[in-house]
């Protein structure tokens, strides 16, 4: 055994690990870490798919159980097959999952209705009602938004909606019984007042005024970054073990969402910093210095896990598009007789893109697999665009489709840019970040900043909540910790703006914001 891996099992013996697990769009993904080195020592993972049912996206709550089984299943082998130990306890835990939707409880905690996740554009009536009621842009995916498009259908639940959730909370609730949320994740469900880090009290009573109702009553109750969340209980236990090894009373952090904890993941939670999470949605987030001036429909005001301000631009659309072209590709390797892995697919395309020209040679690429609000599209339909005079080269296709990736994610900073937030850097984490010197460099030409990609890039949420279940307890501010405890030795590679590429994805996004008509054209005809 190496003298890592007797560090390893010295912690796992001891009880100084932290096990994080979050609910991906694509990927359920167990960490476990080292408490004091942040290192990780196993993980394990489960993928699975959301399903369109009824007009809506989805995901079944047998699939959330059957999954963090699985994911959990796979961490305890990939732990006995590194240190020759069975974990049965930690020293403690958290869970993330993918932020806003829509979890709606009767009385008795009955799921009143399937999951309805972020991906979902149905809530428009509802999203604009209070966005002019209260003030502030409520986006599509936000729970609020969702409950009140119920209450606007007259739909026959609603009226017996006790309890709201998001994915993470549920799970967290099912662990350890306590109602509770994150703040940073809270800030996806209804306004947070970041001087309270709490739900904004006047925009609750604005809200309750207009609908009769008692929101307040029906959400769960905020908590930081640090504050003890619970304990697994041994019905908690079961839930996640059924094989019954797994020992109850284990702490657990805040749950989060995946936007906090990318923002852990990458040390970016002070003010002029910020994050891109690039998975099935992508996503930004930069820590604001001040209020913005304007009400901006492309722009979430959230918050970090310790409760401070951050902009955020979501879009409901990644990487899934690109990952698609990559399948076709390795299916045509496959067919010639010369079968690559996965990632060599992705190496090898990624590698050709740097050769393609500044603007991808007049190709326009287009991701939408889903609706894309910033878009202003209700609907997505993946397209390829491109003149007869067009340069068509498998480089240029590549850098095209890695260009549309960040489409609207630009479009969305560019909105941000000109409320003159500024930025000292861009942190990027996620899988396509895995090639190194690509997507990254490609990003710092679309935002014309600095980007950052750390070694945790690929473990992404996961590791940041098994982090922010390490820093459960701890007096040092999330700030401090993750300066002084976590990235103070991590490994940071850093890539400056290519003024060529910053020119070439400008010409690019022109021709993407003209083309966003075609999308449109697309999905009214198909």
């Amino acid at each position: 055994m190496t003298l890592r891996q007797s560090s390893g099992a010295d912690a796992i013996r001891s009880g100084r690990t932290a096990l994080g697990i979050e609910l991906g769009s694509t990927r359920i993904k167990a960490c476990l870490i080292d408490a004091d080195s942040h290192d990780v020592l196993a993980t394990g993972f489960h993928d699975w798919e959301n399903r369109f049912e009824d007009r809506l996206w989805t995901y079944s709550t047998d699939a959330v159980w059957a999954g963090l089984q699985e994911a959990y299943s796979g961490l305890v082998s990939d732990v006995y097959d590194r240190y020759g130990i069975r974990p049965t306890s930690f020293g403690a835990m958290g869970v993330s999952a993918m932020m806003h939707g829509y979890l709606a409880f009767d009385e008795s905690g009955e799921l009143l209705v399937p999951f309805r996740t972020w991906r979902n554009t149905n809530t428009g009536p509802a999203a604009a009602e209070l966005t002019d009621l209260l003030g502030v842009n409520i986006p599509l995916r936000w729970s609020v938004a969702h409950l009140r498009q119920a209450q606007l259908d007259a739909e026959p639940h609603a009226g017996s909606v006790r309890f709201l959730t998001t994915l993470a909370g549920y799970v967290h609730w099912r662990l350890t019984g306590r109602r509770v949320l994150g703040v940073g994740d809270a800030s996806g469900m209804f306004p947070i007042d970041s001087a309270a880090r709490d739900y904004d009290r006047t925009l609750l009573d604005r809200f309750d005024a207009h609908t009769g109702g008692d929101l307040r009553a029906l959400l769960p109750e905020v908590l930081v970054a640090g504050q003890d969340a619970g304990a697994l209980t041994p019905e908690g236990a079961a839930l996640l073990d059924p094989s019954g090894a797994l020992q109850p009373g284990i702490r657990l952090c805040p749950p989060e969402g995946d936007a906090g904890t990318g923002m852990v993941a990458t040390n970016a939670v002070a003010p002029r910093t910020g994050n891109v999470s690039a998975g099935t949605s992508i996503f930004a987030m930069v820590v604001l210095e001040r209020p913005l001036a304007a009400v901006h429909h492309e722009l979430d005001l959230v918050t970090t896990p310790a409760g401070d301000a951050v902009a955020m631009v979501h879009c409901n659309n990644g990487a899934s598009e690109l990952a698609a072209w990559a399948g076709m590709f390795g299916r045509f390797a496959a067919a010639s007789g010369s079968p690559l892995s996965s990632d060599a697919v992705f190496e090898t395309l990624f590698g050709e893109a740097l050769d393609g020209e500044a603007d991808a040679g007049g190709l326009i690429a287009y991701n939408h697999l889903a609706g894309e609000p910033i878009a202003g599209l209700d609907e997505g339909r993946p397209l390829f665009v491109r003149t007869p005079d067009s340069r068509f080269t498998l480089a240029n296709v590549m850098r095209a489709q890695l260009y549309g990736v960040f489409g609207t994610l630009a479009l969305g900073m560019r909105v941000l840019a000109d409320e003159g937030v500024a930025l000292d850097r861009m942190y990027a984490h996620g899988g396509m970040f895995r090639t190194a010197g690509v997507a990254q460099r490609f990003l710092a030409g679309a935002l014309s900043a600095p980007v950052a990609v750390g070694d945790t890039a690929a473990e992404g949420g996961a590791w940041g909540i098994a982090v922010l279940a390490a820093h459960l307890g701890s007096a040092a501010s999330l700030a401090e910790y993750l300066e002084d405890h976590v990235f103070a030795d991590a490994g940071v590679r850093v890539v400056e703006p290519d003024p060529a590429d910053v020119a070439g994805y400008s010409a690019y996004l022109d021709r993407y914001r003209a083309g966003l008509a075609i999308e449109s054209a697309a999905v009214d005809a198909l």
